[in-house]
C-alpha cells in the first residue's frame, strides 16, 4: 500500500477520473449485467487501478438520475442510482479503495439538478409566487402573453436557456431542459449542499470535484447577454465576484474534515481563459485547486505549452483529457491539435500513429510538471475519439439540441476494453451503452499487459518514476534548448521533450530514466519525451 496520507496529499496526486457508467459492468440492475458500467464492476477492478499506481479515483456523478445527461442530472444527492449500486456499496467501494491506498474523489453537481428532484417538482407543483419556486430561476416571459423567454441566454447544450411551463413561467436551465438551474441567492440551497458536503464526508470521501464551479450565481437582474448594463468585468452567469463567498463557506466544512488522513479537497470545475480571475478560486481560504484547461486545449506547440505552464498558478494541476472533450490522441493527430469546448471539429483527419506518437511524449512531460497530474479512464491504453456512433445510439443531449452540428461527447464516453478479440472486450455480458470499436481488439488491457512497448506500460513506469523522482522535486527551471524543444530540470531530474519536426542531441552524460519512444543514437526524435538523471 502506497502512502499517499499526508496532510497536502492532492498537491502532487495522481488522479483517476472514472467515468461509472463505462468502467466495468459487473452486475447490473437486478444483478444482471445491463451495459452499463456499476460500483461492483469497480470493486473488481482496484487491483488494476492500485498497480497503475494512482493515488486517488475521482468518479464521475453516481447519484440516482434519469441520466439525461450522463448523471450530471442528479435527483437525489444523497444516494446511489440503482444501476451503479447502493448506497452500503459505495461505503465498502470507499472503504476497499483506501485499504490499497486510493482515495476517494466525488462529483457534485451544484448548478443544477434534474427536474425530477423533489425540490423541482415542488415548485412546479406549487405554482407562481411559491418559496418552492425562489430555490430556481422562475419569471414570467416578455411579450404581450409572456410567450416570449425572459431574457436571449442561450443553453451551453444548444437552443435557448428557458422553458415554459403549463402555468405560463419559465424556468431557467444553462444547460439541458431538464437540468433546472438552482438560485443561489436563496438560503435553502446554500444550507442543503453544505449538509450534502457532510453527508458525504462522514462517509469517507476524501475529495469534491465541483461541477461546473464557476457559474452557480447569476445577476440576479437577468440582463440580456451583451446588456451595456451589466457590471463592468462581470458576466451575467459565468464568474461573477458573489461566487466566491460560497467556497468560503465550503472550504471551512472541508477544513472541518481535515485531519487524519489528511486534507479534504474541494477542486473546482473552471473554464476561464484569465488566469489571474482563475488564481482568485484557489486564494487560501477557497477552493484547494482547480483544472488547467488552458493546458488541455493547448495545441502540440512548444512556445505555446510554455506560455501555458509559465502562467499556470500554484497549485497546479495538469490534465490532457476528460469526459467532455476529444481524447488527446485524436486531438493531437489533427492538422490544429488545440481544443475549443464551444467548437468542436471532426471534419479533419485524424492521423491516429502521429496522435499516439505525441500522446506518449505528452503523458511525459504531464507527469513531470509540478503539481497534481489527472489521468481520464482509457487514456493509459491509448485510447481514441470514436466518431462514428450511429445516430440512433448516441445518448448526449448536444448532439440533439444541435440537431448533430455539434456531435456532443459520447466519443470520449465508450466503455472500456479489458480482454478479447472482439467487443464488448470483457467490459460487460451485454450490449454496452455505447457500441466500441473492433479496432480497439489491440488496445484492451489484456492485450498491452506486459508489452514494454505498450502506453498502459509506459503509463504504469511513468507513474512509479514520477513518485520517485518527480513528486517531491522543487519547482522547474528551464534549460536552454533548440527552437521546438521543452527542456526542464526538477532536481537530480530532467525532462525533454521535442516537439520540432528534426532530431535533437541529448546531453551525453546523462542517464535515460524514460522515453516516451525509441531514441536513435543519443538523439531524441521529433514528438518525443525523454526523462534524464
Amino acid at each position: 500500500m502506497r502512502d499517499n496520507a499526508g496532510g497536502s496529499w492532492w498537491r502532487t496526486a495522481a488522479i483517476y477520473e472514472l467515468y461509472v457508467q463505462s468502467f466495468a459492468d459487473l452486475d447490473g440492475t437486478g444483478g444482471v449485467p445491463d451495459g452499463l458500467g456499476d460500483l461492483a464492476g469497480v470493486r473488481s477492478r482496484l487491483p488494476y487501478l492500485a498497480r497503475l499506481g494512482i493515488d486517488a479515483i475521482w468518479f464521475t456523478p453516481w447519484y440516482p438520475s434519469p441520466l439525461n445527461d450522463a448523471g450530471y442530472d442528479v435527483a437525489d444527492y444523497r444516494d446511489i442510482d440503482p444501476a451503479f449500486g447502493t448506497l452500503r456499496g459505495a461505503d465498502e467501494l470507499i472503504a476497499d479503495a483506501l485499504a490499497r491506498g486510493i482515495k476517494t474523489i466525488i462529483d457534485l453537481v451544484p448548478n443544477h439538478c434534474s427536474d425530477q428532484h423533489s425540490w423541482f417538482q415542488a415548485a412546479l407543483a406549487a405554482g407562481p409566487g411559491a418559496p418552492e419556486r425562489e430555490r430556481f430561476w422562475f419569471r414570467p416571459g416578455r411579450g404581450e402573453a409572456g410567450e416570449l423567454p425572459p431574457n436571449n441566454w442561450r443553453s451551453r447544450f444548444g437552443g435557448p436557456a428557458w422553458t415554459r411551463v403549463p402555468d405560463g413561467e419559465w424556468y431557467l436551465h444553462i444547460f439541458a431542459p431538464e437540468q433546472p438551474d438552482f438560485n443561489w441567492a436563496n438560503p435553502d440551497v446554500r444550507a442543503e449542499f453544505e449538509d450534502i458536503l457532510r453527508f458525504w464526508f462522514d462517509r469517507g470521501v476524501a475529495g469534491i470535484r465541483i461541477d461546473t464551479a464557476g457559474m452557480l450565481t447569476k445577476d440576479p437582474a437577468l440582463p440580456d447577454t451583451g446588456n451595456a448594463d451589466t457590471a463592468p468585468g462581470q458576466h451575467p452567469y459565468t464568474d461573477r465576484d458573489d461566487v466566491h463567498e460560497i467556497y468560503r463557506a465550503w472550504r471551512r466544512i472541508a477544513d472541518e474534515y481535515s485531519g487524519t488522513g489528511g486534507e479534504r479537497v474541494l477542486i473546482g470545475e473552471i473554464w476561464l481563459p484569465d488566469a489571474a480571475r482563475l488564481a482568485r478560486y484557489t486564494r487560501p481560504d477557497e477552493l484547494h485547486s482547480v483544472f488547467n484547461f488552458p493546458y488541455l486545449s493547448c495545441p502540440w506547440d512548444a512556445a505555446a505549452l510554455r506560455a501555458v505552464i509559465d502562467a499556470t498558478p500554484s497549485p497546479a494541476t495538469w490534465v490532457l483529457s476528460n469526459h467532455d472533450v476529444d481524447r488527446h490522441v485524436s486531438r493531437y493527430g489533427r492538422a490544429d491539435s488545440s481544443f475549443d469546448l464551444d467548437a468542436r471539429d471532426h471534419s479533419q483527419p485524424v492521423d491516429l500513429v502521429l496522435g499516439t506518437r505525441r500522446a506518449r511524449a505528452a503523458a511525459l512531460l504531464t507527469m513531470a510538471l509540478p503539481g497534481a497530474v489527472y489521468i481520464y479512464q482509457g487514456e493509459e491504453l491509448g485510447l481514441w475519439e470514436v466518431e462514428d456512433i450511429p445516430d440512433d445510439r448516441r445518448r448526449d443531449p448536444i448532439f440533439y439540441r444541435t440537431k448533430g452540428k455539434d456531435p456532443g461527447r459520447d466519443g470520449a464516453r465508450v466503455p472500456l476494453p479489458w480482454s478479447g478479440a472482439e467487443p464488448p472486450f470483457g467490459f460487460s455480458a451485454a450490449q454496452p451503452w455505447l457500441p466500441q470499436p473492433k479496432e480497439w481488439r489491440d488496445l484492451t488491457v489484456e492485450a498491452e499487459d506486459g508489452d514494454p512497448g505498450s502506453m498502459l506500460e509506459l503509463y504504469r513506469t511513468a507513474l512509479r518514476l514520477r513518485r520517485a523522482h518527480w513528486s517531491g522535486a522543487p519547482d522547474l527551471a528551464w534549460r536552454p534548448a533548440e527552437e521546438g524543444v521543452l527542456a526542464f530540470a526538477r532536481g537530480d531530474a530532467r525532462c525533454v521533450v521535442n516537439l520540432s519536426a528534426s532530431p535533437v542531441s541529448l546531453p551525453p552524460d546523462a542517464t535515460v530514466l524514460l522515453a516516451s519512444g525509441p531514441l536513435a543514437a543519443g538523439a531524441l526524435p521529433p514528438d518525443t519525451a525523454v526523462w534524464l538523471r
